[in-house]
């Protein structure tokens, strides 16, 4: 069998804040955030969950004693890091108890961290066909209060097993890839919060989308009709479905019907969750197959985009399992089970002092078996789990 992956996991904090509660507190109207950029709700981190521990969250949701003993990688694509040298992979390494003789390190390119960790996986997966790869993406996306991004903010994790014996995809060959350096997100070291050029970066996304889509499908031999689904890297849901009605454009009602559709079903974990980054189009994945039904062999293209800026377009065939690959009960119980915050408890807790080497103790509020930044101890990162 081909190269794939093989198991999912999944991660948000255990709080939320409802937009149209935030559009109530901000004077706008609900359907700015409903309609216009497609979000509903975003997860907040209360400063106990940072990328390392919402790595180790959704990687336990799946991983097992036998499954430690076959890891060979461990990549962890952020770009949400927490030390300037020190790989935020080591931390995850160390609470999964994974074993020394790995390959470990962190991934950075803005939002294609986690696409750029699973093509580095698949090639280890090559030459190393007895062993596993873990690729997680992990991130808080942060822009600021009553700033223009606020309500296209989020948090969370996708922890991916990459092996030979895939159970719910398996990655077909060849990509496209386009790249150029342009300034349409950055966050230089001295700044706490991105810089974003809105309209910029949404042109530059489709304008990535349609470039690589393109240029798969001609290397490829294959034609929009061939596609079940298309995944999309989500920011915020309206801008894929922008992306999405470019795949659509002179095609046949039926196929238009079906990528819509099936664009729906991505979208709704995003709705809920937010902006994860890293983890965006993995999370849009998940959200499609657990909403959708696939038979074998369907294939499903995916658009990963990371600001700066790097897009690649690739595509996966589905399982024959797939169905019984996936965590629903435990993923869905996580959106469930947030504490739904108020407008002056969201900002509390935003306003909270970002995370530094400085002396300090956290506590968390998570329930038990999860893991959390628990503060520095002469100037070290401790994780603990409660």
């Amino acid at each position: 069998m081909g190269i794939g992956i093989e198991k999912i996991g999944f991660y948000t904090p255990n709080k939320v804040l409802y937009l149209e509660d935030l559009a109530q507190a901000r004077h706008v109207d609900p359907n700015k955030f409903r309609v216009g950029i497609g979000q509903d709700e975003m997860s907040v981190s209360d400063g106990s969950q940072d990328c390392v521990s919402m790595a180790i969250n959704a990687t336990l949701d799946y991983l097992s004693d036998a499954d430690r003993a076959k890891v060979g990688l461990l990549i962890l694509g952020t770009e949400s890091g927490v030390d300037q040298s020190k790989s935020a992979s080591l931390f995850v390494k160390s609470a999964l108890k994974l074993p020394n003789n790995l390959r470990t390190f962190e991934v950075k390119e803005a939002c294609f961290g986690l696409t750029a960790g699973v093509a580095i996986a698949h090639d280890y997966i090559q030459t190393h066909p007895e062993k596993t790869a873990i690729v997680i993406g992990s991130d808080l996306a942060r822009y600021g209060l009553k700033t223009p991004g606020e309500p296209t903010q989020g948090a969370g994790s996708i922890s991916l097993m990459i092996s030979n014996h895939p159970r719910l995809i398996q990655f077909e060959p060849g990509h496209a890839s386009y790249s150029e350096d342009i300034d349409d997100f950055w966050r230089p070291d001295d700044q706490l919060f991105p810089l974003v050029s809105g309209k910029y970066s949404t042109e530059s996304y489709l304008k990535f989308f349609k470039k690589t889509f393109q240029a798969y499908k001609d290397s490829c031999g294959l034609n929009t009709s061939d596609f079940k689904a298309i995944c999309y890297h989500l920011p915020f849901t309206k801008m894929g479905f922008k992306a999405n009605e470019i795949a659509c454009d002179h095609q046949p009602a039926a196929i238009q019907e079906r990528l819509r559709t099936n664009f729906t079903l991505s979208a709704k974990y995003t709705r809920r969750v937010g902006n994860i980054y890293t983890g965006s189009l993995w999370l849009s994945f998940l959200s499609l197959v657990k909403n959708g039904t696939f038979e074998l062999d369907d294939r499903i293209g995916f658009f990963s985009y990371g600001s700066g800026a790097v897009a690649e377009f690739f595509s996966a065939k589905v399982c024959p399992d797939y169905q019984n690959a996936l965590l629903t009960s435990k993923h869905l119980a996580k959106l469930m089970n947030r504490q739904r915050l108020t407008v002056p408890e969201y900002e509390r807790l935003f306003n909270l002092p970002l995370m530094s080497s400085k002396e300090m103790s956290l506590t968390s509020d998570e329930a038990s078996g999860f893991w959390y930044f628990a503060g520095c101890h002469q100037q070290i990162r401790q994780y603990r789990q409660i």
